[in-house]
């Protein structure tokens, strides 16, 4: 008895009657735009973590793991944009992470598994970049107004009341000219915090150099894994499928363009500011460079006004972060809540859009105030997502759709990088849970005290 016709559950016919597919993920761009959006999935205020990453490695194996990362991290997402323009010429143009897994691995369960750690990482994301911006304003407030009334919390609302006005912006496609400003903002801060650590060690007050590793080796190996984890979340990017989905068709060869223009701004970025930093603080790096250069309990070790514009660009850069990490979140409300036929900007699409993005950033804005301690949970996060999204699937997913036989070099390539890195991840979760340990006891909800 013949069976019937299986229905393809991502036909692009059924795609057209997709309102978050439609509308947010509207493909329109160029190949510029998708380096725009890019850079600010992957270049944002998390450079200023490097040196502190450089401290738990030292100087030679720091220098090895960071350039291991680009190179691995630009090859994996080279392999899935291969993967997503194998699929659109045989006539199934993906534009969801989880529908690509689903399709190419032939399984209901990887399409849920794929939206479950992304949906983690986009609303961790999406809380931690609210978090940084209620600091932010509480640093400059904080030294305008010594004794000012203000808390932490009343920051974070301001910037919730900021973000929601933001994220009333219908499209990814939308996002292009405030991506565009998130590079050159990246670029500046970038560019300040470097100037200030070479005024930093240069000047008098320099403060003493020291580059050697933990003396204990099992608290050595445990930095070192940290110092992994960071620089795997630091590269990590689990929106690639849903920005090329952006791209006006046909997608061939604009994100491989894309992509490279993102790490000409990550090698100028990343590298010179993990130098630098590591170069004046050694071992004594602050995990935010800011807090080494300005800190508490003595003067400062750089001019105010640029400590003070780099917090502004960083601030400003946050905005632009929390929107492109929440646009998965959209997709999915308005998939459900959209209707298709009627137009983007009607009555019966406007009213639902608003209040549900209202509503999504009003719970990112309440967990950011009430977790202040959310950098520790973040990197456990990151530790169990990024690693399966940038280093794992990508390999899995070409082999699975270009079958490389498996004596040739790009079928081990790619099964050595999911060995080593799924090791990694494992090992990068189990130190990022036992920092998250060690400072429970300093966990306190609603704090105006941000931790770690």
């Amino acid at each position: 008895m013949a069976q019937p016709p299986q229905m393809d559950p991502f036909a692009q016919n059924l795609r057209d009657q997709d309102a978050g597919a439609a509308f947010v993920l509207q493909s329109k761009g160029e190949w510029w735009h998708a380096g725009f959006h890019l850079t600010t999935a992957i270049v944002g205020p998390t450079i200023l973590t490097l040196p502190y990453a450089f401290s738990g490695l030292g100087w030679v194996l720091g220098f090895f793991c960071l350039t291991a990362m680009a190179i691995v991290t630009f090859y994996s997402y080279y392999l899935m944009s291969e993967v997503l323009e194998h699929c659109e010429k045989a006539g199934r143009r993906h534009i969801r992470f989880r529908e690509l897994a689903a399709d190419v691995l032939g399984s209901g369960w990887m399409f849920y598994f794929v939206i479950l750690i992304q949906t983690a990482i986009n609303t961790g994301i999406g809380i931690g970049a609210i978090l940084l911006a209620g600091q932010c304003l509480e640093i400059l407030y904080s030294n305008l107004s010594p004794n000012g009334p203000l808390k932490l919390y009343h920051f974070i609302a301001m910037v919730t009341l900021v973000m929601i006005i933001l994220s009333q912006f219908p499209t990814f496609h939308s996002l292009r000219h405030i991506n565009f400003g998130s590079l050159l903002l990246s670029l500046g801060y970038t560019f300040l915090v470097v100037g200030a650590c070479i005024h930093a060690g240069t000047s008098k007050n320099a403060p003493p150099r020291d580059y050697s590793l933990e003396s204990k080796m099992k608290t050595r190996v445990f930095s070192a894994f940290t110092s992994i984890s960071i620089f795997a979340s630091i590269f990590g990017n689990g929106i690639l499928p849903e920005i090329q989905a952006t791209l006006a068709p046909p997608a061939t060869g604009k994100m491989v363009k894309g992509l490279q223009m993102c790490y000409a701004v990550i090698f100028v970025t990343f590298y010179s500011a993990a130098v630098s930093g590591y170069w004046v603080f050694g071992n004594k790096a602050n995990s935010n460079i800011l807090n080494s250069l300005f800190p508490d309990e003595s003067p400062s070790l750089a001019p105010t006004w640029v400590i003070g514009l780099a917090v502004i660009f960083v601030l400003l850069q946050l905005f632009a972060i929390g929107l492109v990490y929440s646009q998965v979140a959209y997709e999915i409300m308005e998939k459900k809540s959209a209707d298709v036929k009627q137009g983007m900007f009607s009555k019966r699409n406007l009213i639902p859009r608003i209040i549900l993005r209202t509503l999504y950033v009003i719970f990112c804005g309440f967990f950011a105030a009430m977790l202040p301690f959310f950098g520790d949970i973040n990197a456990v996060v990151g530790a169990t997502g990024f690693i399966p999204l940038d280093f794992v699937l990508p390999m899995l997913l070409y082999n699975m759709t270009f079958k490389p036989p498996k004596s040739s070099f790009t079928y081990w390539i790619n099964m050595s990088i999911i060995v080593v890195f799924t090791g990694a991840g494992l090992m990068g979760s189990f130190s990022s849970v036992r920092q998250l340990i060690l400072d429970a006891n300093k966990f306190k909800l609603f704090s105006s005290n941000v931790v770690g």
